[in-house]
C-alpha cells in the first residue's frame, strides 16, 4: 500500500515481511540520523548490527498490526521513514503515537519530513484514531516541522532524553486532534458532569 501525490514523494507502507527485508537498508537510515545528531533513543556511534536488529524486531508488531511502519525511497536507498505506533489498551483504542520519524540528511528540506508526517497521520485517521502524540527534542528541526504542520504543544520537559552524545536536552511532547467531533465522540473535557 502506498500514498503519495503525483509529483510528490510516494509514501510506502511496509509489510512485516518487508520490513524484514528492509531492514539493513533502514538501519543505514538509523545510523545517519543519529550520526547527524538526532535524537532517536540511540548513542553515537551506533553499529550497524544493532540498529538492523532494532528494526527486524519490529517485524512481529507490525504482522499484529501494533505497529504500521512506512518508508521513501530513492531508487533502492531509503531517505526517510515514519512509524505509528498503536495503543493497545482498551481504553486507548482512540489514539496512537509518531514515533522513528526520519530523513536522511542528503535528502532533507524536499518536504520528505512532512510528506511521511502527512502519511502518517492519514493512516492513523484511516484506522479510527483519532488522537496523535509525539516527543521531540525541543529546538530541534523536528520540532519546527510539528509545529507548522498544526501539532499543538503539551508541554516541555528538561532533561528528559540524551541526545546521540549522551548530554540531557528537554523534550517537547505533543498532541494532534484528527477531527473527535468528526468521529462522533465528546472529548473529554466537554463531558457533562454529573453528580
Amino acid at each position: 500500500m502506498s500514498t503519495g501525490r503525483p509529483g510528490g514523494p510516494e509514501v510506502v507502507r511496509l509489510s512485516a515481511a518487508e520490513l524484514l527485508d528492509t531492514a539493513d537498508a533502514l538501519a543505514d537510515l538509523m545510523l545517519d540520523t543519529v550520526a547527524g545528531g538526532a535524537s532517536i533513543g540511540f548513542l553515537h556511534p551506533l553499529d550497524r548490527a544493532t540498529a538492523a536488529r532494532w528494526w527486524r524486531d519490529r517485524a512481529p508488531a507490525v504482522r499484529e498490526g501494533r505497529l504500521s511502519v512506512r518508508v521513501v525511497r530513492d531508487g533502492a536507498r531509503v531517505v526517510g521513514t515514519v512509524t505509528v505506533a498503536f495503543a493497545e489498551k482498551p481504553n486507548a483504542r482512540h489514539r496512537a503515537e509518531i514515533v522513528k520519524l526520519m530523513v536522511r540528511r542528503d535528502a532533507r528540506g524536499g518536504g520528505l519530513g512532512r510528506a511521511l508526517l502527512t502519511a502518517a497521520e492519514e493512516a492513523a485517521a484511516g484506522a479510527g484514531v483519532t488522537l496523535l502524540l509525539l516527543d521531540t527534542e525541543t529546538g530541534s528541526p523536528a520540532e519546527t516541522l510539528y509545529r507548522s504542520a498544526g501539532w499543538t504543544v503539551i508541554g516541555v520537559v528538561p532533561g528528559h532524553a540524551a541526545d546521540p552524545g549522551g548530554t540531557l536536552r528537554a523534550t517537547t511532547f505533543f498532541y494532534k486532534d484528527l477531527g473527535a467531533a468528526r468521529h462522533g465522540t465528546t472529548p473529554v473535557a466537554e463531558v457533562p458532569a454529573t453528580v
